[in-house]
C-alpha cells in the first residue's frame, strides 16, 4: 500500500511538471484572445483618401476554374478605379478545361503555366510575379484573388488608401458570397466573420501584425522585389506573412476592402480544405516559431514576438485538446494539480465565458447577417469541435505538401451577392 502511494505521488508529480506549464499557457492564450475580442468590438473613425494614385497588377491563379473565373474577371473590370491604373492577369495553372479561354473572353490577360513537378498556388503566384516584374510596365502593387471570388466595387480605392498611408502588405476583409447555401457554408462564414473582427481588426487597431488570408491580398511590388516570394507551402499566405515578420514588416488590415469568397457546402469538402490549412500551418509553425522568437528577443520587437501567437494556433488547439481529455479524467480521479482558478479567480473565468458567447452575437448583429444565419449559429459549436480531429490529422500529416484543390462548380455574379457593410464604408469615407 505504501509503495502504491509512493508510485501514485511520483506519477502526479511528473504530470504536474507537464500540466502546470500547460495550464499557464492556456491562461495566457485565453486572456490574449479575450482582450483581442474586446478590442475588435469597435473601430476608430479614420480619414479616407479615395484619390486613385497607385497602379495595380491583379493576379488570379486558377486551376480548372472555367465555371467561376469568367464572373470574377467581369467583376474586376467594373471596379470603381481608373482602367488605366490596373491590369488583370489570370494564371491558367495546369488546366485541363477551358479556364484560359473563358478568362481571355472575359477580358483578362491570360498566362498558361504547365508544370507537373511544382504544383500549387504558391508556385503559380511566384511564377506570375516574376513575369510581371519582367514587363515594361511597372506597377505599384499586386492584388491577389482566387478564381471563385467576387470583389466589392470600392476594393481598390480602399487598398489605394492604405498604400497612401504607407502600408506595404495588406489583407482585405474576407466575406462570404454563399453563407446561406448550407449549414456548413453558414458556419464557415460565421468563423470568417469572427476572425475578421475579433482577430484581424483588433490586432490592426493596436499596431500588431496580422496575417495574409490567401485572397484579397495587396502586396507592394517593391516588397516582392526586395524579399522575393519563394513561399510554396500548403499555406503560402501564412508563410509569406511570417517570413516578412521576421524582417519586422507588418501585415496590415483593410476592414473596408471586401472580397466575397465561396465557402464549401459539405462537411467532407470543409474537412478536406481545413486539413490542408492545418498541415500548412503546422509546417509554418515548426519553421518560423524559432525564428520569430530569436528575432523578437534580439530586437526587442513585441510585434515580432506576437507573431508566435498567430502561427502557433494549431499547436494551441492540440494542447487544449489534450488538456480537455485529461481534465475529464482528473474530475473523477485526481492525477494533477488544477491551478487555473489560482491564476485567475472564478469571476474572471465567468466574464471570459460570457464573452465567448456574447462577442459573436455582437459581430453578427453589426454586420446584419441574413435571418438563416441565426439558425446556423446554433450549429456553430459543431463546426468548432470538428476542428479537433482535423487538427490532429493535420499534425500527423504536417510534412505532406501535396496540394489539394477545392472544386467550384457554380458561377455567381456580384448582383447576386448582398453587399454588406456598405454603411460602414460610407461613414468612413471622410
Amino acid at each position: 500500500c505504501v509503495n502504491k502511494c509512493v508510485e501514485d505521488n511520483s506519477m502526479n508529480y511528473l504530470l504536474d511538471l507537464i500540466l502546470i506549464p500547460m495550464q499557464v499557457i492556456i491562461v495566457i492564450y485565453t486572456v490574449y484572445y479575450f482582450v483581442l475580442a474586446v478590442i475588435g468590438m469597435w473601430r476608430s473613425r479614420v480619414h479616407k483618401n479615395y484619390t486613385p494614385k497607385n497602379s495595380f497588377a491583379i493576379v488570379v491563379c486558377a486551376h480548372n476554374e472555367e465555371a467561376v473565373v469568367g464572373e470574377l474577371v467581369k467583376n474586376l473590370r467594373s471596379l470603381d478605379y481608373p482602367d488605366e491604373l490596373y491590369d488583370i492577369f489570370v494564371v491558367a495553372d495546369n488546366c485541363t478545361d477551358k479556364t484560359a479561354e473563358v478568362a481571355r473572353a472575359a477580358g483578362a490577360n491570360v498566362h498558361e503555366r504547365f508544370n507537373k513537378e511544382e504544383v500549387g498556388k504558391g508556385y503559380a503566384m511566384g511564377w506570375m510575379f516574376d513575369r510581371v516584374e519582367q514587363m515594361d510596365r511597372k506597377y505599384d502593387a499586386f492584388l491577389i484573388f482566387d478564381a471563385d471570388n467576387l470583389v466589392h466595387p470600392q476594393f481598390m480605392l480602399e487598398m489605394n488608401d492604405h498604400l497612401e498611408k504607407g502600408e506595404s502588405v495588406i489583407q482585405g476583409y474576407l466575406n462570404s458570397k454563399n453563407p446561406t447555401d448550407s449549414w456548413v457554408a453558414g458556419t464557415f462564414s460565421i468563423a470568417f466573420w469572427m476572425v475578421n473582427h475579433m482577430w484581424h481588426l483588433a490586432k490592426y487597431r493596436i499596431g500588431l501584425s496580422t496575417a495574409l488570408g490567401g485572397t484579397g491580398m495587396c502586396i507592394r511590388t517593391s516588397i516582392i522585389r526586395e524579399y522575393g516570394w519563394d513561399c510554396n507551402s500548403l499555406t503560402e499566405d501564412m508563410e509569406f506573412s511570417m517570413k516578412l515578420l521576421t524582417h519586422g514588416i507588418r501585415t496590415c488590415w483593410a476592414h473596408d476592402a471586401i472580397v466575397y469568397d465561396e465557402k464549401v457546402t459539405t462537411m467532407m469538402a470543409s474537412c478536406k480544405q481545413r486539413l490542408r490549412w492545418a498541415q500548412g500551418q503546422f509546417d509554418c509553425a515548426g519553421r518560423y516559431i524559432p525564428k520569430l522568437f530569436a528575432t523578437g528577443i534580439k530586437t526587442g520587437n513585441i510585434m515580432i514576438l506576437d507573431g508566435i501567437f498567430q502561427v502557433s494556433q494549431p499547436y494551441f488547439l492540440l494542447l487544449t485538446t489534450v488538456y480537455l481529455v485529461l481534465s475529464y479524467i482528473n474530475a473523477y480521479t485526481p492525477i494533477y494539480t488544477n491551478i487555473l482558478y489560482q491564476i485567475l479567480p472564478m469571476s474572471v473565468w465567468t466574464i471570459i465565458g460570457v464573452g465567448q458567447y456574447l462577442f459573436p452575437l455582437i459581430v453578427l448583429l453589426k454586420i446584419k447577417v441574413p435571418p438563416k444565419i441565426w439558425f446556423y449559429y446554433l450549429l456553430y459549436p459543431l463546426f468548432v469541435y470538428s476542428w479537433i480531429p482535423v487538427n490532429i490529422l493535420g499534425w500527423f500529416r504536417r510534412h505532406n505538401k501535396v496540394w489539394s484543390h477545392t472544386v467550384h462548380t457554380r458561377a455567381v455574379g456580384l448582383h447576386d451577392v448582398k453587399l454588406t457593410r456598405m454603411g460602414n464604408m460610407n461613414k468612413n469615407k471622410k
